[in-house]
């Protein structure tokens, strides 16, 4: 009961809702440890953002700066960041799309080809090591589950 001068105390608690129990909170956190193993292994060459656009540019050849944005889960604002700042670097270039001037169109350079197959091995063992605490069906099936959650 309140006497209208403290805040009542709730002598109930509702079901239980543990935060370490979530799965937005593990997700977060095993995102952090990567984004960390990702930071010591490239992040001085190349941000996240950066490498999915250039590694999937690599993977698919060149693409329209929206659907590259969407290939890697970036918002417009975000690829046109990422792709100026690239090709500010010569990584990356752009130019108008011969059958629709509207809309630009991103390649790789050769140094960007180059930068992302000497990155390759590395990007590897970043994967790697964010696997390791799992055996390799625990890995395949995380993927799996993974993804169905997309």
């Amino acid at each position: 009961m309140s006497d209208g001068v403290g805040p009542t105390l709730v002598t109930q608690k509702p079901a239980a809702y543990l935060l370490d129990d979530q799965i937005g909170f593990i997700l977060r956190q095993v995102a952090q440890r990567h984004a960390a193993i990702f930071a010591a292994g490239v992040q001085a060459e190349v941000t996240s953002t950066q490498w999915a656009a250039l590694s999937k540019l690599y993977e698919v050849g060149p693409l329209s700066q929206n659907l590259l944005g969407r290939l890697t889960v970036m918002d417009a604002a975000t690829i046109k960041g990422v792709v100026d700042r690239l090709s500010k670097r010569g990584l990356t270039d752009t130019r108008a799309a011969p059958d629709d001037g509207r809309r630009r169109l991103v390649t790789l350079t050769q140094d960007g080809c180059a930068l992302v197959e000497r990155l390759m091995p590395q990007a590897n063992c970043i994967t790697e090591e964010t696997l390791a605490p799992l055996d390799q069906r625990e890995r395949d099936m995380l993927k799996a589950l993974l993804s169905r959650l997309r």
